[in-house]
């Protein structure tokens, strides 16, 4: 499967919704936590910023598999996008996380966290609902 591009829809709800993301530890076990800075970094990524530094970050050191749930409410639809994370703790991405969280009244995140997107699964209801889209 060739490179994997979210739509203007998917971008749409990525800025206004509240993404989950779902990390597990080197044995399994499942955390999910809502992250309020999901972003797109570019058709290709998802960009947050952890300011936390607890569950989802230490997952992520021992398994870099992720995944990250978005749904709008109201219309009763959305997208699931799992991919590998980077963390990014210096650098030009994590300054403009940093920025973008200082200005939104947010501390200094420990880092910025970078997730190639692999596969997006669609959420909505109907004939498609969990049918990979991308």
């Amino acid at each position: 499967m060739g490179m994997v591009k979210v739509t203007g829809e998917m971008r749409a709800l990525l800025e206004k919704g509240l993404a989950f993301v779902g990390t597990a530890d080197r044995k399994g076990r499942p955390n999910l936590a809502p992250k309020g800075s999901m972003r797109l970094g570019d058709e290709e990524t998802l960009v947050f910023a952890e300011g936390v530094g607890k569950k989802t970050l230490q997952n992520l050191r021992e398994n870099p598999e992720v995944a990250v749930a978005v749904v709008d409410r109201e219309k009763m639809e959305g997208y699931q996008f799992k991919g590998t994370a980077e963390i990014i703790e210096t650098g030009p991405l994590y300054d403009t996380v940093a920025k973008l969280a200082q200005e939104r009244g947010r501390p200094k995140p420990i880092a910025a966290v970078k997730i190639k997107i692999e596969a997006i699964y669609s959420l909505i209801p109907g004939p498609m609902a969990g049918e990979r889209m991308l």
